[in-house]
């Protein structure tokens, strides 16, 4: 069963992992610096409001997005679908909700969330990067760059879809272009850390581990950095793991 780089700007261990689409590849200690106990009081705390006011907008947002945190896709899913039928013309509500379908393997019907949601005559860059982003996770790279494309039109040099694109070229292999992309977006200043991992991670990725963990350190303790490269060295020291990693999402 393959596993897809999820796009959607990630931690860089946990987007390697999922890269990989290897059961037996093992589970970094670290992968940011939100733990997993961390993570399962964002649960209960956005759970205790859902339950108080299922219909409120930032809280089935923040919900969906602490479940998955957990791994708790479907659920997710399940709350953001309840959400997408409140906020019927919320574009930011359909495609988290589309993302979530994504992360749980729902291509098909993740891509039809987005393009629905989207207005040809208003287009919604955010939507467009979106479905690039849901492209690439079922290996239709070249088809997600030109969407990535689109987007850059509706939005110069927006980082986050510069991002997308550099990640997208991760799955190919091609990582100094990615790096180039990476770079871009990181120049500008509404670029968040999600965009710094991502290039720490391309970084390490071609041996350069030092400058990873100097770019890692700047968004995560100097305990995570560490903990983090150290991890991404192991596992690139392994026997065939970039071929691996390539047939993984070929």
């Amino acid at each position: 069963m393959k596993t897809y780089l999820r796009l959607f700007m990630i931690a860089p261990l946990a987007g390697l992992l999922a890269l990989t689409g290897c059961a037996s590849t093992p589970s970094p200690q670290v992968t940011g610096s939100i733990t997993h106990k961390d993570a399962q009081k964002g649960v209960s705390f956005w759970g205790q409001k859902y339950r108080k006011s299922p219909k409120d907008r930032e809280v089935a947002l923040n919900y969906a997005s602490a479940l998955r945190r957990v791994g708790q896709s479907t659920q997710a899913v399940a709350v953001l679908q309840q959400a997408s039928f409140v906020h019927t013309n919320d574009t930011v509500i359909q495609s988290a909700f589309g993302k979530a379908l994504a992360a749980n393997g729902q291509f098909e019907q993740a891509l039809n969330v987005i393009q629905a949601a989207q207005r040809p005559d208003l287009p919604d860059w955010k939507l467009v990067s979106a479905e690039g982003a849901i492209l690439d996770q079922t290996g239709q790279h070249d088809v997600a760059r030109q969407r990535y494309g689109y987007a850059l039109q509706l939005s110069p040099q927006e980082p986050t879809i510069l991002s997308n694109l550099g990640m997208s070229h991760v799955l190919t292999g091609d990582l100094a272009q990615a790096e180039n992309y990476l770079r871009q977006a990181i120049a500008k200043p509404e670029a968040d850390k999600r965009v710094r991992q991502n290039l720490s991670l391309v970084v390490g990725l071609q041996g350069r581990f030092d400058e990873a963990e100097q770019i890692a350190r700047a968004e995560l303790s100097p305990e995570e950095a560490s903990a983090n490269i150290a991890y991404l060295r192991s596992l690139l020291t392994q026997e065939n793991t970039w071929d691996k990693l390539k047939k993984a999402n070929g």
